[in-house]
């Protein structure tokens, strides 16, 4: 973990907690780990990668923690994801040493910083899905003396960044293993849209067009002389699709370390919440009740600033019959008809959509047992450049 000297800071006023607090001081709202549940989640993902023969590339834009990303590499992780130059920066700053931006990169700051990533010792990868891009890559590369890696994206099904044909991968492929400074290394195939499917059935429906692309892709690849050191994609929902595909080698996923509401409701191939039968819930978001001014509800002090709804309302854990139900700034309230919550108690909530909650808090609180076992910073938070 990153060594902190917590000399340097208060507790409740720019840091919720300190190492050998018990849980009951921990100031809130704030997002607190159980280590134990991370630990199992994190040793299962790579058990699962292991056994199928794939390299497990995590997706750091979830968590955005340089030492949550040092626990999945320890595990046998090859790198890291992330989705902004900013981030792969905070990351190779950091001590992680083989980043893939899966994501385009158009700006020329942008790009400039980008090539001079690889000056920190970083194995430095890119997106990419327009043959323009490839020159402006080119030049930087050529400029600061490095290599840029470079995936051609397809669009599988998300409908968002990507091209569509096996001829346009080729014809970017192309340009990317002739271009300076550049090393075209494979395809970047992730297929977003199908991740939050509920049924197990519906998402295998929608990854086998994805295979079926990719695959077709592979093959007017080596055609042409063009191998691919990576093929990857793969989520949380579907990483066990990919990895028995045949074609694809590297997985991408990110959200099975902390497991959010949205997430952890769609179903395993028997019919069961994934949050229960593959990887539970190890990042909450810590709340405190501060107001039961009415019998039946309780007013928490975690609202709108302290997490994101955009999936959803989180979900409370570990206590029957209670439900939040709306939330406004600073507030959150939680019906409770059976009056079974206490002022100043601490409630444990399973947030909606964990990666843009993450990166509205400045700490994670990890704790084992009723103990803070540590307190470490959320490295990438709020870097969207």
């Amino acid at each position: 973990m990153k060594d902190l000297n917590f000399e340097e800071y208060e507790v409740g006023y720019n840091i919720p907690a300190k190492p050998g607090m018990s849980f009951d001081e921990i100031q809130t709202p704030c997002l607190i780990i159980d280590m134990d549940q991370l630990e199992k989640n994190l040793d299962k993902m790579q058990a699962d990668a292991d056994a199928m023969g794939m390299r497990l590339r995590i997706h750091g834009k979830m968590h955005k923690s340089a030492d949550v990303a040092k626990m999945q590499i320890e595990r046998g992780a090859c790198g890291i994801c992330c989705q902004k130059v900013s981030e792969a920066e905070a990351f190779a700053r950091n001590g992680i040493k083989d980043i893939l931006v899966s994501n385009q990169v158009r700006d020329p700051a942008k790009i400039d910083r980008l090539a001079r990533l690889p000056k920190l010792g970083v194995r430095t990868l890119v997106c990419v899905d327009d043959p323009e891009n490839v020159a402006d890559l080119s030049a930087a590369a050529e400029r600061h003396g490095t290599e840029i890696e470079c995936l051609v994206e397809i669009d599988c099904g998300a409908g968002r960044c990507g091209v569509t044909t096996s001829q346009d991968v080729v014809n970017i492929a192309k340009l990317i293993d002739a271009a300076p400074g550049l090393k075209f290394s494979g395809i970047q195939a992730y297929q977003g849209a199908m991740q939050h499917l509920d049924r197990y059935e519906d998402r295998k429906e929608k990854i086998d067009i994805a295979v079926a692309m990719v695959k077709d892709a592979v093959q007017a690849l080596k055609s042409q002389g063009l191998e691919c050191d990576i093929i990857g994609g793969g989520g949380t929902g579907s990483y066990y699709f990919e990895g028995a595909s045949g074609v694809y080698n590297e997985l991408q996923c990110g959200s099975y370390a902390f497991m959010d509401a949205d997430y952890g409701r769609i179903l395993d191939e028997n019919g069961v919440p994934i949050s229960q039968s593959q990887f539970a819930s190890s990042l909450f978001l810590l709340t405190s009740v501060m107001s039961h001014a009415k019998p039946d509800k309780a007013v928490v002090d975690a609202g709108l600033k302290a997490q994101s709804v955009d999936s959803g309302l989180p979900k409370v854990h570990g206590i029957e019959g209670v439900e939040y139900i709306k939330c406004s700034d600073e507030h959150g309230v939680i019906a409770d008809p059976e009056g079974k919550l206490q002022i100043n108690q601490k409630i444990k909530l399973i947030p909606g959509h964990c990666d843009p909650t993450c990166n509205v808090h400045d700490w994670y609180v990890l704790v084992r047992g009723d103990k803070v076992e540590d307190v470490i910073p959320v490295t990438a938070r709020g870097l969207a450049y």
